[in-house]
């Protein structure tokens, strides 16, 4: 049996994506690798394997450990993203990012949840050899379609009338994730129910707090905030939702576009590079604000358009199944073992 020791403190923070990646895969090796995999968490004992979701110091301190054995990174932000999400002085903030990268750098392995950012990295002088991809999953048995009678009763529940045109969207609540465009979308269709779901997860430091936190506070009557909520409620808004709308100016892959996706929402995202790979054959792209709000009017008077998105979004449930995705991270897994049991041979022959 294979000896995996996870490093996180994902679950920290709430409202973030890297919280719903590590339990995901958590939860996905405990359905189909439990036999396979002994799998501790935050354990500083002696392991084949050592995985690193978070990059805590502490963390990176153990990196020097002999006890880790093979050391696998995953990758769930660069210097530059984190730069556009949180607001930092200078100093600070060139002290992070030469950190974040040196962390990357003590990894045996990374892994990267989009593949356009292996080059990213390799820009910073890291070897792409040592990259691979491997994409973000959702369970399915947590988000799924309901029925239409379900969808309204939830409607009932959170107060939205049975024939408003909902647009959803979630995740924190800053620049990066093109709040602002949302807001304005709002402003502009006050004939459209807007909810974002999500809040400020890193306080004042969140980049746009200033000006989003009184937004937030006194919003639209069409626009609704519902701050940070359990992941196990979210199915509920992705179900009430005639469309899924993420206009964020970076990402690696969301996990609220899988969700979206895994509830047969349509999904619209803002055009960007990275989506070319992984999301871009399944969601409607919008170039700026204007081309999302001709897209929501288009689609609002148009069902037949809805429902071939929909569709789109559960081929691509089945794309990133959690069956597929299981068979990755197994053969993953072991090729790292292996890795790490010729590495143990060539130090005990010199």
């Amino acid at each position: 049996m294979i000896e995996i020791n996870m490093f996180s403190s994902a679950d920290k923070v709430a409202g973030q994506g890297v919280g719903a990646v590590y339990d995901e895969l958590m939860a996905l090796l405990k359905r189909y690798t439990a036999d396979e995999f002994n799998i501790k968490v935050n354990s500083y004992t002696k392991s084949t394997l050592s995985h690193y979701h978070t990059i805590d110091p502490q963390f990176f301190l153990s990196t020097w450990s002999s006890k880790r054995g093979r050391k696998i990174g995953y990758v769930h932000f660069l210097p530059d993203t984190l730069d556009s999400s949180l607001t930092l002085p200078g100093v600070a903030r060139v002290s992070l990012d030469k950190y974040v990268i040196a962390f990357y750098k003590r990894m045996d392995q990374l892994v990267v949840v989009n593949p356009n950012f292996i080059p990213r990295l390799a820009a910073y002088g890291i070897d792409p050899n040592k990259v691979r991809y491997i994409p973000n999953f959702v369970s399915t048995a947590t988000f799924h379609p309901e029925t239409e009678a379900r969808k309204l009763e939830l409607r009932a529940k959170l107060g939205i009338k049975p024939d408003e045109f909902v647009v959803f969207g979630a995740g924190q609540v800053q620049e990066r994730k093109g709040v602002d465009d949302f807001i304005d979308l709002a402003k502009r269709n006050p004939d459209v129910k807007f909810v974002w779901a999500g809040g400020f997860s890193f306080g004042l430091i969140t980049n746009g707090y200033n000006h989003l936190k009184q937004v937030v506070a006194n919003p639209p009557a069409n626009l609704q905030f519902t701050d940070i909520i359990p992941r196990d409620t979210m199915i509920d808004y992705y179900n009430i939702a005639d469309l899924f709308l993420l206009p964020s100016y970076e990402e690696l892959f969301p996990m609220s576009v899988l969700e979206a996706f895994a509830t047969h929402t349509p999904v619209m995202v803002r055009k960007l590079q990275l989506y070319d790979q992984i999301i871009e054959p399944y969601a409607i792209e919008a170039t700026d604000i204007d081309d999302m709000e001709a897209n929501i009017r288009q689609l609002r008077a148009n069902p037949a358009g809805l429902a071939k998105y929909a569709q789109l979004s559960a081929d691509a449930t089945a794309e990133y199944s959690e069956e597929h995705l299981a068979a990755v991270w197994r053969q993953f897994y072991e090729e790292q073992a292996d890795l790490a049991h010729q590495s143990g041979k060539k130090t005990a022959g010199q």
